[in-house]
């Protein structure tokens, strides 16, 4: 089984990459947990074709805990995909990341990884360093770890903020950097700006996704692209994600860049 966690900035595509990457891999035959670590609650929802009605804090708050079963918490979805939304505290109140060690740790408890399981898929914000969100790599759920980014700055501070945890938790534990992932949002010499930090930071690029609109047409119909265009170039682009995935043999611990650095690199592209 392996157990991998998908991080990346918020709103960078990291969710809907995911369960695309998902789909795709379910496609070859792969059975597969996708756990939303995500407060929102928003990370299985293509799978199910809808967002999650309860999540595992929903379910704890209305009932006992001893009163709990695994159905309560997991859900089937497309191409018989469980999937699972950790959920957050009330507005205003309490740790989300908290929430995150909560949840995965009563999925355990009840069995929730007992069944034949290819991958584990981690959902997670990669904006916030709360030490909650870090639980996938730092307790040793997750051995990999895959960042979904773009050329944008914003985008790269956060990779590059994540590449930090990695090499924390690295240092003392199995977790490596599989590689990056781009989610093209068409900004200048995009390819080229991802393909060096990458190397910059002692990983690689896995794979460019490119931007189509096919992709918004699909989450509005509450679906994946594989499920709503499947011969469409860019469902392709999914299978072929999930093809570099299974490949991937090239793992590293990260060497993030300085500040100065990142801002040096982002001139170089973007002016250039």
């Amino acid at each position: 089984m392996r157990q991998i966690a998908i991080y990346g900035k918020g709103g960078i595509g990291k969710s809907t990459t995911t369960q695309n990457l998902a789909v795709a891999l379910a496609e070859r035959g792969r059975k597969l947990l996708l756990i939303g670590c995500d407060p929102k609650a928003d990370s299985t929802r293509l799978i199910l074709g809808g967002r999650v009605k309860d999540t595992v804090l929903d379910v704890m708050r209305a009932k006992d805990e001893e009163d709990i079963i695994l159905e309560d918490l997991v859900n089937i979805g497309f191409k018989g995909i469980r999937a699972v939304e950790s959920g957050g505290p009330e507005p205003g109140v309490g740790c989300a990341g908290r929430g995150i060690v909560t949840a995965i740790s009563l999925l355990e408890s009840l069995g929730g990884y007992e069944e034949k399981t290819d991958y584990v898929f981690y959902d997670v914000l990669g904006d916030v360093v709360c030490g909650g969100f870090a639980m996938p790599i730092r307790e040793g759920k997750a051995e990999e770890i895959y960042i979904v980014c773009s050329g944008e700055m914003m985008s790269l501070y956060a990779a590059n903020n994540i590449c930090k945890g990695i090499q924390r938790y690295a240092l003392s534990g199995k977790t490596k950097l599989g590689g990056l992932i781009c989610n093209s949002r068409l900004v200048d010499n995009e390819l080229d700006l991802v393909k060096e930090f990458a190397k910059r930071i002692n990983t690689q690029l896995l794979y460019f996704i490119p931007r189509d609109n096919i992709v918004q047409h699909a989450e509005c119909k509450r679906k994946t692209v594989l499920e709503f265009a499947p011969e469409t170039q860019q469902a392709d682009e999914y299978r072929t994600l999930a093809e570099k995935i299974e490949k991937n043999q090239n793992f590293s611990i990260p060497d993030p860049l300085s500040w100065d650095e990142l801002e040096m690199l982002m001139e170089k592209y973007v002016n250039g």
